[in-house]
């Protein structure tokens, strides 16, 4: 057996052990409800990792991704549902059976090519370009694989021109709305507006979610120095006017830049 083999098979049977009568309290009183939060926290720790370009950090959180899908294959097992075998067959011959390019007699890749596979695999007809619909993904991935099924059948702006026009377009709608105190159209106009960003986003080659986490962290990161000066300077952060924490602002930014 390889050494990965071996690696594996070992990660299986301390998760097995851990789950048993012998093994920890808190493994053993785990469901695959209880872990979702688990996972989702895992993924985005990767996400970070990446981001970071920390490699020894990559490693750590690729280990804690794999364990959850170790964990709910062990909670699975236990109710004779299914094993991580199985989780492992199905998962290579999938990824056979979606390159037939590589593994099979096919020309070449192509993204219609890979939504019928996915179609064939549901036993779905399918019966919009837009192709199977995944509604649990967050609501910026979402609008981006739209996107991206649409475009795939030509209904797509030549260039990002067009996609940056759409978005000055829904500006002017919102602020029409807003000006006319229309609350019933806010959040639909609000909505089209991050669709159209979005759209700009998928252009770019960029990940919507992802560039707003960054500019959310960069908005932490800014804000907490900013209440270092104000600290600094014996001030009460309420008490300051909106005029004086923009200026505040703008130092930092300044500072950033140097």
């Amino acid at each position: 057996m390889s050494q990965i083999g071996q690696s594996f098979e070992e990660l299986v049977s301390i998760m097995s052990k851990l789950r048993s009568k012998e093994g920890c309290e808190w493994d053993r009183q785990q469901t695959h409800e209880s872990l979702k939060s688990y996972l989702i926290e895992e993924a985005f720790e990767l996400i970070e990792a990446i981001d970071e370009l920390d490699e020894e950090k990559m490693k750590e959180e690729l280990g804690d991704l794999l364990l959850q899908v170790v964990f709910h294959s062990q909670i699975a097992s236990e109710r004779g549902a299914f094993q991580i075998n199985d989780v492992l067959r199905y998962l290579n011959e999938k990824l056979v059976r979606r390159h037939p390019h590589v593994f099979g007699d096919s020309p070449g890749y192509s993204y219609q090519q890979w939504e019928k596979i996915k179609s064939q695999e549901k036993g779905e007809e399918k019966s919009s370009s837009i192709g199977k619909v995944n509604y649990a993904l967050p609501a910026l991935s979402l609008a981006r694989r739209i996107q991206e099924n649409a475009a795939a059948v030509g209904f797509d702006w030549p260039d990002v021109s067009g996609a940056l026009e759409k978005i000055d377009e829904e500006t002017r709608e919102l602020r029409e709305v807003i000006q006319k105190d229309e609350k019933q159209k806010l959040e639909e106009e609000l909505g089209d507006l991050l669709f159209a960003i979005v759209n700009v986003a998928r252009f770019l080659d960029l990940d919507p979610e992802v560039a707003l986490r960054k500019a959310t962290e960069k908005f932490i990161r800014r804000f907490q120095v900013v209440e270092d000066f104000v600290r600094a300077r014996g001030l009460d952060m309420k008490k300051l006017s909106l005029a004086q924490l923009d200026a505040l602002w703008e130092e930092v930014k300044g500072g950033e830049s140097k």
